[in-house]
């Protein structure tokens, strides 16, 4: 019998030449997946400057965080900005919990 995934898997989509939006679960199942799918949107863009919407995030935990501070590093590396839009309010708390609030909302 085939395992069918409980979360929505994710996609990282552009929506603008400095716009990528979000679209899944960002849970610790879908994880990876996203940090792929948003690796590989921001290596297609040229955009100096990025925003990602999360607005149709469908879910999220601590591994969403996660996959947010990575593509933070990510975008820090690259020497680009990077900023969120529409971050789901699990991911915020778990930010403002962990002291990382400010790193979220700055971006790099």
């Amino acid at each position: 019998m085939r395992r069918v995934p409980s979360a929505t898997p994710p996609e990282v989509v552009s929506v603008a030449a400095d716009r990528l939006a979000i679209r899944g679960a960002l849970t610790f199942e879908t994880a990876r997946r996203a940090s792929e799918a948003g690796m590989r949107a921001m290596n297609a863009s040229a955009a100096r400057r990025l925003e990602i919407d999360c607005a149709a995030v469908t879910a999220a935990d601590s591994a969403g965080l996660a996959v947010c501070l990575v593509w933070l590093a990510r975008a820090q590396h690259d020497r680009r900005e990077l900023r969120f839009a529409n971050l789901p309010a699990s991911i915020r708390a778990l930010a403002r919990i962990s002291g990382l609030e400010p790193v979220i909302d700055r971006g790099t």
